[in-house]
């Protein structure tokens, strides 16, 4: 972090950008999924939030949004989606304060643009829209510190 104060008007968050790092969708029985799907797949999420800076010293950051999406019905796989949507932030805050927002407050900010890419995905590959619900964020955040206090990195 840098110790020269923000100019007038920043605030303590910025996102200066967002892009689609990553899309993959794969639809691995097709054509004939189609035919034989009978029911909603049951879909099988997975998120994940990375981030880091972009240059040592500067308040400049890249908050990583990773979401796959595996659906199964009837033991066959519908489809495959990976979305790894990003955010460039710039970042005023105490060094205490770092952490919760890049792991929270940005990812908060992501979070509605990757929900509906991955919604139009799915829709345009022919199935049904996924929809993410909300997620909680501070929980999930809650959760890698306490896991992390646990396995502390160099016990075997």
């Amino acid at each position: 972090m840098s110790d020269t104060p923000p100019p007038p008007g920043a605030g303590p968050l910025v996102l200066n950008m967002q892009y689609t790092k990553d899309l993959s969708f794969e639809v691995p029985g097709a054509p004939g999924i189609f035919a034989t799907l009978r029911e909603q797949p049951a879909i099988d999420l997975q998120l994940d939030v990375q981030a880091r800076p972009i240059q040592e010293g500067e308040n400049l950051f890249e908050v990583t949004l990773d979401i796959r999406a595996d659906a199964k019905a009837q033991d066959q796989v519908c489809f495959i989606a990976e979305l790894t949507y990003c955010g460039i932030f710039t970042i005023n805050v105490e060094e205490a304060d770092l952490e919760p927002v890049l792991l929270v407050e940005c990812p908060r900010l992501l979070f509605p643009f990757a929900r509906n890419i991955l919604a139009e995905v799915t829709r345009d590959g022919g199935f049904p829209p996924v929809f993410l619900s909300p997620i909680d964020f501070v929980a999930l955040w809650q959760s890698r510190r306490g896991q992390a206090m646990e396995n502390p990195v160099g016990n075997a």
